[in-house]
């Protein structure tokens, strides 16, 4: 069992930066692919980042791409999400999930999710 707790977040106005953070309790998150969705009001879940156990292997959806990155630090049991030039249309709860592979691969479906955190983008 992985327990996922989130932190960062919040408001911040149009261009500006935020980093999530994404810290994983019970168990290493070395065998694990990690990822980050988000789900706006009245829209479907989105895959927006992920990561391969190693690092080697990231994923983006095309909307973030260049403004996005995705990393993890293994020995501190932690993925990130750094989001630069936030727009308006980036605001939802973010969520960090994690689900274990034997492949150093990005995944699409997870095992296990965080509590999820509000980003709010203002124009």
């Amino acid at each position: 069992q992985v327990q996922l707790v989130q932190s960062g977040g919040g408001l911040v106005q149009a261009g500006g930066s935020l980093r999530l953070s994404c810290t994983a309790s019970g168990r290493t998150i070395r065998p694990y692919a990690l990822g980050w969705f988000r789900q706006a009001p009245g829209k479907e879940r989105e895959f927006v980042a992920g990561i391969s156990w190693s690092g080697g292997t990231t994923y983006y959806t095309d909307s973030v791409k260049g403004r996005f990155t995705v990393s993890r630090d293994n020995a501190k049991n932690t993925a990130y999400l750094q989001m630069n030039s936030l727009k308006p249309e980036d605001t939802a709860v973010y969520s960090c999930a994690a689900r274990w592979t034997l492949m150093d691969n990005i995944v699409y479906e997870y095992e296990y999710w965080g509590q999820g955190t509000q980003v709010t983008v203002s124009s």
